[in-house]
């Protein structure tokens, strides 16, 4: 099948950053507007390339690329059910090698529900395996698909359908990066959609390893997290910039690098404001908030430095 080809050198912030040649995700996809997980594959397939092919659980990617026979990716997408997009490409993988397809890469391509919960158990067992596939759960902190319900990613405080004012969540999100390092796969890592360069390096990283891969992608959701649509990308870069979300990689399960600490952190106040789901917040529980992130990055800092022997290293500035 011929791909298109497009100019997509992008200007970000007053430079300029060259994002791959072919535009892999097609318009007519129906994700809502400012949807974090539409950016972020459409950022994934231009580092990944047209000889991939992805499989997508049931998440809200299931509605996004659109209604059979159509789908709005330019590459092989294959649905599967809720808890087997592991499994799945595992499958897909392993046909591929029968047919002396090795260079293409397989993604599975998971909501947090279908992550951190109800597919665990397959992806716990694909990692186990070290199995040749590239696992990327777009991180949106809730079941948004059917209705915001909380999920095992739905962060400490915030507003969901089944954990309303006055019955929000008090349990830490599930930390599903140190849980796939533990299987001491060749590689793991953090993106967000705010900081192109940075994802697309990464991506690329992951399609060049053999063995299995995870990446965590942040994905703000406007209905879910609640904050208007053309707020996507500075809330993305906010929650960087404020410790919230960390970038970073472990390889090997032993080797962790922190990518990025702000000179000058913003305050974990303004991420909360941002977000309607976060409104009404106990002060003790905003102290309680930020508390638990300062000392995860604290615990990412010093696995920085046992790997390289200083923090020092690290850059201040990322795009």
């Amino acid at each position: 099948m011929s791909v298109k080809t497009v100019n997509t050198t992008q200007r970000h912030y007053g430079l300029l950053f060259h994002a791959g040649e072919q535009e892999l995700l097609e318009p007519g996809h129906v994700a809502c507007q400012g949807c974090g997980a539409t950016l972020a594959m459409r950022l994934a397939l231009k580092a990944l390339g047209p000889r991939t092919a992805v499989v997508v659980p049931a998440c809200c990617w299931t509605v996004i690329d659109g209604p059979f026979p159509q789908h709005a990716l330019r590459v092989p997408l294959f649905h599967t059910a809720f808890e087997t997009a592991a499994i799945a490409a595992t499958g897909i993988r392993a046909a591929l090698s029968i047919r002396g397809e090795e260079d293409v890469t397989v993604m599975a391509w998971a909501g947090d529900g279908g992550t951190y919960d109800i597919g665990l158990q397959a992806l716990s067992g694909a990692a186990e395996r070290n199995e040749d596939v590239l696992y990327v759960v777009y991180d949106n902190e809730a079941y948004m698909n059917t209705g915001i319900q909380r999920s095992g990613a739905t962060p400490v405080g915030a507003w969901t359908t089944t954990t309303p004012d006055g019955a929000r969540r008090h349990v830490l999100k599930k930390d599903i990066v140190g849980i796939l390092a533990a299987h001491r796969v060749p590689y793991v890592a953090t993106v967000s959609p705010a900081f192109p360069e940075d994802f697309v390096r990464k991506f690329k990283k992951a399609r060049d390893i053999r063995g299995f891969r995870f990446i965590q992608v942040l994905s703000p959701c406007p209905p879910g997290w609640k904050f208007p649509s053309e707020k996507t990308v500075s809330l993305a870069r906010l929650a960087v910039e404020t410790l919230v979300f960390p970038l970073v990689e472990m390889e090997d399960g032993r080797r962790v690098t922190v990518n990025y600490r702000p000179a000058r952190p913003r305050p974990v106040e303004d991420y909360l404001q941002a977000q309607g789901r976060f409104r009404n917040l106990p002060e003790a529980l905003r102290e309680e908030i930020r508390r638990q992130i300062l000392e995860r990055f604290e615990d990412l800092l010093e696995a920085h430095r046992k790997t390289h022997g200083t923090d020092e290293n690290i850059p201040t500035t990322l795009r």
